[in-house]
């Protein structure tokens, strides 16, 4: 039995990625200007060649390209950090949201929007994922030492401080809000629904090192998760440190989940969703849950992105509209059906 869930596990990572390239593909073909596979891989030849004077090769290398690679990286990285969560919190409803670390992103970057605002829009670009990152991360480490005692840190007291610091920091933007202007409080509200059309080559970059860090350094702990699945107790008697599980698991995930609302705004519900998707396909095993989640977020996202360009052309939804659209109903199935999975409820 177990051999066949690890078949199964690794024929699942196959085929996610399998579909990798066929949806860059399709992420970089559509859109407004829709580009035929002619003239998709012409153009990339030409490009190899070095010739990127075309329309089409312009619209591929600076705009379509760049935001459908950001929407892979963002993607990846939220459902990695979302799989490492639930394994943290040992249930399956748990989000990297719950620690904070969304809500002290999406504060950090508000107060920049609407105290740097003099300062004239290219650079408050740049300072808004500054701002994002450091928020995300004044967040984490407030949470974690509210959960912190001499005792330990308590998973439990640092679910409800994450609920608590994210309820905080919405009161404070809505405060923001209220006191923006028109043109402010747009540009908070679109930034808030989470985006890829800011994707740039040091965006780019940045969260594709993120990317590869995560990948490399999470499923280290896979292990050490499939032991906390029994119990801390139990853990314990089994030689994981729990104590500095903890500690690198939310460093880990503040790291990520900060990366990713600072360079594409809040896309909801993709650190929820996707992991337990592929748990139901995989089964518990975070040695094959952790890579087969991060190639589904990837996936996932590079399709809503598509998706948010050919919904209302010329006009392009948000994508953390369209996750949130699909997100919601199964949190609501997940809620609804919790008492059949191993996981406890919180």
């Amino acid at each position: 039995m177990h051999g066949d869930r690890s078949s199964r596990a690794r024929r699942v990572i196959a085929v996610l990625t399998g579909l990798q390239l066929p949806a860059l593909l399709l992420g970089v073909a559509l859109g407004v200007v829709a580009l035929s596979p002619d003239v998709l891989f012409d153009t990339l030849a030409d490009a190899l060649r070095g010739d990127t004077s075309s329309q089409a090769a312009l619209i591929i290398g600076h705009i379509r390209l760049p935001r459908t690679l950001l929407a892979a990286a963002c993607g990846a990285i939220l459902a990695l950090c979302g799989a490492a969560t639930q394994g943290l919190f040992r249930n399956p409803l748990a989000d990297p949201s719950l620690i904070g670390v969304t809500g002290g992103a999406s504060l950090g970057a508000a107060l920049v929007m609407v105290l740097a605002a003099p300062a004239g829009l290219a650079l408050m670009l740049g300072l808004v994922s500054a701002g994002a990152f450091l928020g995300g991360a004044a967040a984490v480490i407030l949470v974690y030492r509210l959960a912190t005692d001499s005792s330990g840190t308590s998973v439990a007291t640092m679910l409800l401080a994450g609920i608590g610091i994210t309820a905080l920091s919405g009161a404070a933007v809505s405060l923001l809000e209220f006191h923006a202007d028109n043109q402010m409080l747009r540009r908070i509200s679109l930034w808030k629904m989470g985006s890829f059309d800011n994707a740039r080559l040091p965006e780019l970059g940045l969260a594709f090192c993120v990317t590869a860090l995560l990948c490399a350094v999470l499923p280290r702990y896979a292990s050490s998760l499939n032991a906390l699945l029994l119990g801390e107790s139990e853990a314990s008697h089994l030689g994981v440190d729990v104590a500095r599980l903890k500690r690198h698991l939310v460093a880990w995930v503040a790291l990520g989940v900060g990366v990713s609302v600072a360079l594409a705004g809040t896309i909801a519900f993709v650190g929820l969703v996707v992991p337990h998707m592929i748990r139901l396909l995989t089964g518990p095993d975070h040695r094959y849950l952790l890579p087969a989640s991060a190639l589904a977020g990837a996936l996932l996202l590079m399709c809503a992105d598509t998706a948010a360009r050919l919904l209302a052309p010329p006009a392009e939804v948000p994508v953390g509209i369209l996750t949130a659209l699909l997100g919601v109903p199964f949190f609501i199935s997940l809620l609804r059906q919790r008492r059949q999975f191993g996981l406890p409820a919180a």
